[in-house]
């Protein structure tokens, strides 16, 4: 028999759509806005890097960084990023979602300025102080994913809960729009103040000095909008569920939720007191009474996060060498520096425009529409796809049609965001118990991470080929090669699309119902929101 529901809380299910909804997609989503500009605005800048600090006068081509430092400062912030998911996912549910939300954002904040600011007297100091600082940065962007998906599902009305999550997220593709405009702007300006030759007219006069400030502008503008809200996330009163459900603060969790929804809402302690005192939901995370419970799901959300992540996060940090290769960007040796820049974002900033921001978007409209399950397996599905299209047919792309290419390429990009990328964040942060929900959202974003990591380290030395002609050195080593990466990349996809089947279809119930913290002392519990799709758990 399911106990009764609290009143505040089903007061939040079944709530209008209202001005605080919007209030809370903006300050959590402008997070997310920063934390795609940090993640992925140094995938803009790491050429130019290398004709900075890289350069050795009388070589045959600009300076390029050594593979082993361009894996590193792209990656070393999914590692920060991996640890913060963690640490403020724990730290999220044993202090309260609100108290941990601000640090985040200051640490995002003073990062980013650093990351900008990062010194020393020769390239090696230089790039080993980026990477201490980016670091840092990833580890706050790490505690913004737990954080923002587990206060905006637990704000949420359950009838478009999955919208409003959605459109925290999808403000990532905004972030990630964002800064290709921000390159565009200041290479630009930059360009047409201090113009340079190309690099064959004048070796090292096509890196002119100036160009040092483009990067630094380009990394420290991602503290603006974080700034910005950090008012606004000390404002917000701490999510009434985990008032209610963990903190047991029947009587404050009324009045913060009595002042958001404009209505008078009773303290109901004593129901409180009982369900305290009730053991049925007491169970820890690493006890059998989980794993029972919740166990198939953790295991569904950490490896599909993960999957999606390797090809997500490969396809975004290194479009320019993709494209490079089937030589929709000219060569460098055509360019200047600073102009570089500017066509790289250029490229970047077209794949988003057209084809990723409206991925995301398209999951805002149609999430509690469809289902999240059918997103997700649509998504992997045409990702699939899509890749070994790329793949199979690679050399003809790379000769002869380098517009198809990049056309196919942006639709793994839309299907990857009206797809998994935007599922995988949404569903961890409903099926699991309020005491342990941000916990579980951290562990299954840091298990995406983790495929963030394995894709920024393992595609930048997969793709290297010994026949490519852009090869930067022929100390590096050879990988398997652009197409037979593409086709691995493909293969991650499809596994995705099966481990979506250890994942329940949250849609249409409310959070207790999903996590099974309505049920009665005695019943045993039957998981409401699982879909028919999903493996039979005796729960």
């Amino acid at each position: 028999m399911a106990r009764q529901q609290l009143g505040v809380l089903n007061a939040l299910d079944v709530a209008k759509t209202q001005w605080y909804h919007f209030t809370a997609i903006v300050i959590a989503g402008m997070g997310f806005f920063t934390d795609a500009y940090d993640l992925f605005c140094i995938s803009l800048v790491t050429k130019l890097l290398g004709r900075i600090y890289y350069y050795v006068p009388g070589q045959t081509k600009p300076g390029t960084l050594p593979i082993n430092v361009a894996a590193a400062v792209n990656g070393v912030a999914f590692c920060g990023t991996l640890s913060g998911q963690l640490f403020f996912g724990w730290l999220g549910d044993k202090m309260g979602r609100k108290k941990v939300y601000g640090i985040t954002l200051m640490l995002m904040v003073v990062s980013s300025i650093a990351s900008g600011l990062s010194f020393g007297s020769h390239p090696k100091g230089v790039l080993a102080t980026l990477c201490f600082f980016r670091f840092w940065l990833g580890f706050g962007i790490g505690g913004d994913y737990p954080l923002s998906a587990t206060i905006m599902s637990e704000y949420a009305n359950k009838k478009t809960r999955g919208a409003f999550i959605a459109a925290v997220f999808a403000m990532q593709g905004v972030g990630i729009l964002a800064g290709g405009i921000v390159a565009i702007i200041v290479s630009s300006a930059f360009n047409h103040a201090f113009p340079a030759p190309p690099y064959d007219q004048g070796e090292i006069a096509s890196t002119v000095p100036q160009a040092d400030y483009v990067w630094r502008i380009i990394l420290m503008f991602g503290s603006v909008p974080a700034a910005l809200t950090y008012y606004w996330r000390l404002k917000m009163p701490e999510t009434a569920r985990y008032t209610a459900l963990v903190a047991r603060n029947a009587k404050q969790a009324a009045a913060d939720m009595s002042k958001v929804l404009n209505v008078d809402l009773e303290a109901e302690e004593d129901k409180v007191v009982r369900m305290s005192e009730s053991q049925t939901n007491s169970y820890g995370l690493f006890s059998k009474e989980f794993m029972r419970r919740h166990g198939i799901h953790l295991i569904g959300t950490t490896t599909t996060w993960f999957f999606l992540d390797i090809a997500f996060y490969s396809s975004n940090l290194f479009q320019k060498d993709i494209f490079t290769a089937i030589g929709w960007l000219p060569a460098a040796r055509s360019m200047n520096a600073i102009y570089e820049v500017y066509k790289i974002a250029r490229a970047q900033t077209l794949i988003a425009l057209c084809s990723t921001v409206p991925g995301y978007w398209f999951t805002v409209a149609f999430i509690d529409i469809i289902g999240r399950f059918t997103i997700q397996i649509g998504g992997f599905f045409f990702m699939t796809v899509f890749m070994f299209a790329l793949a199979i047919p690679y050399n003809h792309w790379k000769t002869d049609n380098h517009i198809g290419f990049v056309i196919m390429y942006s639709l793994t990009f839309f299907f990857s965001n009206f797809g998994p990328n935007a599922t995988t964040f949404i569903v961890p942060a409903e099926i699991f118990p309020a005491r342990l929900r941000s916990t579980c959202h951290g562990i299954s974003a840091a298990a995406g991470k983790a495929g963030a990591i394995v894709g920024a380290f393992g595609f930048l030395y997969a793709s290297q080929d010994k026949d490519v002609a852009q090869r930067d050195s022929p100390s590096y080593p050879a990988g398997i090669g652009m197409k037979n990466t593409l086709i691995a990349l493909a293969c991650v996809n499809a596994a995705g699309l099966l481990f979506t089947f250890l994942v329940p279809e949250p849609k249409g119930k409310s959070l207790e119902e999903l996590s099974g913290e309505n049920e009665a002392e005695n019943g045993e519990t039957e998981m409401q929101g699982a879909s028919s799709r999903t493996i039979p758990l005796s729960i």
